[in-house]
């Protein structure tokens, strides 16, 4: 269904996609987690889109000089239309090789210094590297394009937009805030891109799709680090129980109605936002993209036109 999707998506004019990386979902009802990397190869084979990981973790489960071969290949294979969207990852996926969970300013080293080793073999050539968390062996890159792909880090807060601002190729966040804009700006990130996802669901009927959203979706009502920290499917489906359903699609256009997706896009643009994704909630991608070509992006194209941008 993604690699459909994608497919879709393309025929109604999005020029990019983003796929997360992850091991599990979040909870059992989402029902599927599958390895990014042989997505990603399926939708180079059968489209022109742009694609991006949103975002890989390159610290514990998989390896920095892995990522770096993974995300060459995507490149090359892409001709060139992949960015390497990565973060300092969540328990829930990273826990599984045994290698434990680190405190988050451990977490944000270990990233550090394994975007240095994947800039490394992007060099092309054959490298060693001898760090606090990561060793290189006498490693090449064999398949590597002409322009290694970008790296856009994930910042959920100012201190991490700060990091990415120092390192990163473009930033990679989930909510309008204009903080974490201006910190990445500050710190070198200005002109560089900024991207940014908004959950929505289309439905016929209001009602049903806020439910849809809250069924499927309501771990983005978890606030501070707790995200980060749930280590099982199960153990999420518990920390969500007590969260209601007002408090879960709060920030979720839904229904049919094209002017509540229009206000929730405009607010991350006023954020600072240059690429605003959607993600639709549920199974019925194809009637959004319907919603999407007949009604919401002629009023978007019809706002920008008398926005005079």
């Amino acid at each position: 269904m993604i690699v459909q999707a994608a497919q879709r998506a393309e025929q109604a004019g999005f020029p990019y996609v983003q796929l997360s990386d992850h091991f599990h979902p979040w909870i059992d009802r989402q029902g599927q987690s599958p390895f990014v990397w042989s997505v990603i190869g399926a939708i180079a084979a059968t489209t022109k889109l742009t694609v991006g990981t949103g975002v890989t973790c390159p610290i514990i489960r998989t390896h920095p000089a892995i990522v770096a071969q993974a995300a060459a290949t995507s490149a090359v294979m892409l001709d060139g239309r992949f960015f390497l969207g990565v973060g300092t990852g969540e328990n829930l996926n990273e826990h599984i090789v045994g290698r434990g969970w680190p405190p988050l300013e451990t977490r944000r080293e270990m990233l550090e210094e394994a975007i240095e080793v994947l800039r490394l073999l992007f060099r092309g050539g054959e490298r060693s590297y001898r760090g606090t968390y990561f060793t290189v062996d006498d490693a090449r890159l064999y398949t590597l394009g002409e322009t290694p792909p970008p790296i856009y880090v994930a910042a959920g807060g100012p201190k991490m937009a700060q990091i990415a601002g120092h390192i990163a190729d473009g930033l990679i966040s989930t909510k309008p805030d204009k903080e974490i804009i201006a910190k990445y700006e500050a710190s070198g990130g200005a002109g560089k891109p900024k991207y940014v996802e908004i959950q929505v669901c289309w439905g016929r009927d209001a009602n049903a799709a806020r439910r849809l959203v809250h069924e499927l979706w309501p771990t983005g009502a978890l606030g501070g680090q707790l995200a980060q920290e749930i280590r099982r499917p199960a153990d999420f489906e518990a920390a969500v129980e007590p969260i209601t359903m007002e408090k879960s699609t709060k920030h979720a256009p839904v229904g049919p109605d094209p002017e509540p997706y229009v206000r929730a896009i405009q607010k991350f643009a006023d954020a600072g936002f240059d690429h605003i994704g959607l993600h639709q909630v549920g199974p019925d991608q194809e009637g959004f993209l319907k919603f999407w070509e007949k009604e919401l992006r002629p009023v978007l194209e019809r706002d920008m036109a008398a926005a005079g941008s």
